[in-house]
């Protein structure tokens, strides 16, 4: 490893913690780190947000407004989203693998007033704002993008002070749309102090206050390397930032920067270990203490063999961009191998049947969450979705699962992915467990296909492991390795190949572009 990254933080009380507070304390230590190797201070990571509030004030953008940016991680983004905490403006970070039409929606759903490019994702930007009746009334670019005024025109030559009159702004976050269109995820803004809000203590994931090095693996257009890394740079940590993960690049920066704590998903995990089998590395990474992983199904056998290889560091959430959840330390996952956890702080959680009533213990049913401490979420423009997952004041996002005897939560599927084969209710997410147990397989996404006899039957398409070849024979191989393991209704009755699943960075599985290749023609019950 080099030398450290940064001598460690005096302790810091609750009430001093938020990254202007941690410029003032402690200016010169290093808050952000690019990949490429660029550093800021916290002091000249507060400037910067300084003037990107200022900058937005002096375009126009007043309290409530939404901001929309389309940029990789990097310091252009990290500024323009803390100058919207701090300025009282909701900022909506797109997808740059969307193509222009899906751009174009979210930007118009959104309501931008602004909307910021980089030039990598120049011919996306182009073509959506021009495919909208009223784009944002202002354009900026991080590059050149045609049409767009540079981001220097925002910032440069802005303040460096802090602005008065802070409000607290959010995130406006849009779901991955694995199942239809992406909604928007809109809290109301809180009319409360920004660094003593920004200090609050987060969910449990083993950031302390005052130490420690973060990085950030996954693109921040998602909920959890946001939240996650927000949290860990307002409690005092140093983020190590990656544009483009990859698995010899993780263990890379972890040894360099002395990383202690990391977001991951599992998609992740199944290539570092691919990684550690072809490279014959001998990897040693003694500063991480712990890994935090969810937004994805994790298979037992995937997780054991990452404690195995990193030790009980792991720290297992579930939850969604729209409700908090539940979390899992890796000596309680072992105890209970295949839990997400129990509810932290401050969260309740129930499990009910179609009519509303808590079901028994190992009875699945619908997983809701209520979290008071929470301002409530409402999807934007869509008053219909938002009421429609609520019961009172718990909400759920269609998650199906059962509570044991002892109250551990153990999620089955999404109820939107369910495949009902002759009345009988069969969950994706339990066979693609058992399918990626087998050597050949990197990855599987498990569908209802038409059936005329039994409605729908259980179909597998599977991605292979580099050198594998889909045959007949594997396929058969497959299915007979289900059967081995679980009972055999629920086993596809068929199995295809893949050359890649449609997977976002974030590791959730696009499930309609797989099904409707298999109902073009035919009604889904599934909208």
């Amino acid at each position: 490893m080099s030398d450290p990254v940064r001598p460690k933080a005096r302790p810091v009380p609750p009430g001093e913690l938020g990254l202007w507070n941690w410029a003032a304390v402690d200016p010169d230590r290093p808050a952000m780190i690019t990949q490429a190797g660029r550093t800021l201070s916290f002091a000249e990571l507060a400037e910067l947000a300084n003037q990107s509030t200022h900058g937005l004030r002096a375009a126009g953008c007043q309290v409530g407004d939404t901001i929309a940016v389309m940029l990789p991680n990097d310091v252009e983004l990290m500024r323009l989203f803390l100058g919207a905490i701090q300025g009282g403006f909701y900022i909506t970070i797109i997808n740059y693998h969307l193509m222009p039409a899906e751009v174009a929606y979210v930007l118009e759903d959104c309501g931008a007033r602004l909307f910021v490019g980089d030039a990598r994702y120049a011919e996306a930007a182009v073509a959506a704002v021009a495919a909208l009746p009223r784009p944002p009334e202002r354009l900026y670019c991080v590059g050149a993008i045609p049409g767009f005024r540079p981001i220097a025109e925002l910032t440069d030559g802005m303040p460096r002070s802090r602005p008065a009159d802070r409000h607290l702004g959010d995130r406006m976050q849009y779901t991955s749309g694995t199942t239809g269109k992406p909604k928007g995820v809109r809290r109301k803004l809180q009319d409360v102090d920004v660094d003593v809000a920004i200090s609050k203590p987060g969910p449990p994931f083993g950031i302390r206050a005052g130490d420690g090095v973060h990085l950030i693996t996954g693109p921040m257009y998602h909920s959890a390397p946001t939240s996650v890394g927000s949290q860990a740079l307002n409690y005092g940590y140093t983020l190590v930032v990656m544009d483009k993960w990859s698995a010899a690049e993780t263990v890379r920066l972890i040894q360099q920067y002395g990383v202690t704590h990391t977001h991951m998903v599992p998609t992740m995990f199944h290539r570092l270990l691919r990684w550690r089998a072809e490279s014959g590395e001998q990897i040693s990474l003694p500063s991480l203490e712990t890994v935090v992983h969810g937004a994805a199904p994790i298979s037992p056998g995937l997780k054991k063999q990452m404690i195995e290889w990193w030790g009980p560091i792991f720290c297992e959430y579930f939850g969604s961009t729209e409700i908090s959840g539940t979390v899992v330390d890796s000596r309680d996952w072992l105890a209970h191998p295949g839990t997400v956890g129990k509810p932290w702080a401050g969260v309740e959680l129930k499990v009910l049947d179609v009519d509303g009533n808590d079901c028994p213990a190992g009875v699945p049913g619908r997983i809701y969450f209520r979290a008071p401490n929470r301002p409530v979420f409402e999807y934007h423009n869509n008053a219909k979705d938002t009421n429609a997952g609520r019961i009172g004041e718990f909400v759920t996002v269609g998650d199906i699962g059962y509570l044991d005897a002892e109250g551990w939560l153990y999620p089955c599927d999404r109820a939107a992915h369910m495949i009902i084969s002759g009345g009988v209710n069969i969950y994706p997410a339990e066979v693609e467990a058992v399918l990626l147990e087998h050597p050949l397989v990197s990855d599987a996404a498990v569908v209802g296909i038409p059936n005329e006899e039994w409605g729908e039957e259980v179909k597998a398409v599977v991605e292979l492991m580099p050198g594998a070849t889909g045959t007949p024979e594997l396929a058969e191989e497959l299915v007979a390795y289900t059967r081995s393991r679980i009972a055999h209704f629920k086993c596809p009755r068929s199995v295809d190949f893949d050359d890649q699943l449609p997977r976002d960075a974030n590791g959730k599985m696009y499930k309609r572009l797989v099904r409707e290749r298999y109902w073009e023609g035919r009604e889904s019950r599934i909208i």
